[in-house]
Protein backbone atom coordinates (compact mmCIF):
# COMPACT_ATOMS: atom_id res chain seq x y z
CA UNK A 1 0.00 0.00 0.00
CA UNK A 2 1.54 3.31 -1.01
CA UNK A 3 1.71 6.41 1.15
CA UNK A 4 0.57 9.53 -0.68
CA UNK A 5 1.06 13.17 0.28
CA UNK A 6 -1.91 15.50 -0.05
CA UNK A 7 -2.78 19.17 0.34
CA UNK A 8 -6.35 19.98 1.33
CA UNK A 9 -7.85 22.60 -1.00
CA UNK A 10 -10.37 23.64 1.67
CA UNK A 11 -8.07 24.36 4.63
CA UNK A 12 -4.55 24.11 3.16
CA UNK A 13 -3.38 21.35 5.50
CA UNK A 14 -0.60 19.05 4.21
CA UNK A 15 -0.74 15.39 5.28
CA UNK A 16 0.26 11.85 4.35
CA UNK A 17 -2.18 8.98 3.96
CA UNK A 18 -1.70 5.25 3.51
CA UNK A 19 -4.07 4.47 0.62
CA UNK A 20 -5.61 1.12 -0.32
CA UNK A 21 -6.76 0.78 -3.91
CA UNK A 22 -10.06 -0.76 -2.77
CA UNK A 23 -10.66 1.70 0.09
CA UNK A 24 -12.64 4.94 0.17
CA UNK A 25 -11.12 8.21 -1.02
CA UNK A 26 -9.05 9.89 1.72
CA UNK A 27 -10.34 12.91 3.63
CA UNK A 28 -8.46 15.75 5.29
CA UNK A 29 -7.77 14.97 8.96
CA UNK A 30 -8.31 18.65 9.83
CA UNK A 31 -11.59 19.60 8.13
CA UNK A 32 -12.71 16.21 6.68
CA UNK A 33 -12.95 17.65 3.15
CA UNK A 34 -12.31 15.31 0.23
CA UNK A 35 -11.24 18.18 -2.07
CA UNK A 36 -7.56 17.17 -2.05
CA UNK A 37 -4.59 17.68 -4.33
CA UNK A 38 -2.00 14.91 -4.50
CA UNK A 39 1.49 16.33 -4.04
CA UNK A 40 4.55 15.30 -5.99
CA UNK A 41 6.53 13.15 -3.56
CA UNK A 42 10.21 12.36 -3.41
CA UNK A 43 11.55 8.95 -2.58
CA UNK A 44 14.74 7.48 -1.23
CA UNK A 45 16.79 4.90 -3.08
CA UNK A 46 19.69 2.94 -1.68
CA UNK A 47 22.65 1.94 -3.79
CA UNK A 48 24.91 -1.01 -3.06
CA UNK A 49 27.43 1.46 -1.61
CA UNK A 50 24.92 2.45 1.09
CA UNK A 51 24.09 -1.16 2.07
CA UNK A 52 25.70 -2.58 5.19
CA UNK A 53 28.73 -4.75 4.44
CA UNK A 54 27.08 -7.82 6.00
CA UNK A 55 24.38 -7.72 3.29
CA UNK A 56 26.85 -7.76 0.41
CA UNK A 57 28.52 -10.90 -0.93
CA UNK A 58 32.20 -11.50 -0.22
CA UNK A 59 34.79 -11.29 -2.99
CA UNK A 60 35.06 -14.13 -5.49
CA UNK A 61 37.48 -16.81 -4.32
CA UNK A 62 39.10 -17.33 -7.69
CA UNK A 63 39.49 -13.84 -9.14
CA UNK A 64 38.58 -11.43 -6.31
CA UNK A 65 35.70 -9.79 -8.21
CA UNK A 66 33.86 -7.50 -5.71
CA UNK A 67 30.39 -8.77 -6.72
CA UNK A 68 31.17 -12.15 -5.16
CA UNK A 69 31.17 -15.65 -6.58
CA UNK A 70 30.02 -15.62 -10.21
CA UNK A 71 30.34 -11.82 -10.48
CA UNK A 72 33.03 -12.13 -13.12
CA UNK A 73 30.94 -14.75 -14.97
CA UNK A 74 33.74 -17.30 -14.59
CA UNK A 75 33.53 -20.13 -12.09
Amino acid sequence: MPIYEYTCSACGKDFEQLVRSSGPAPACPGCHSTDLRKKLSTFAAMSDAAAPARDLPGPCGSCGHPDGPGGCRFN
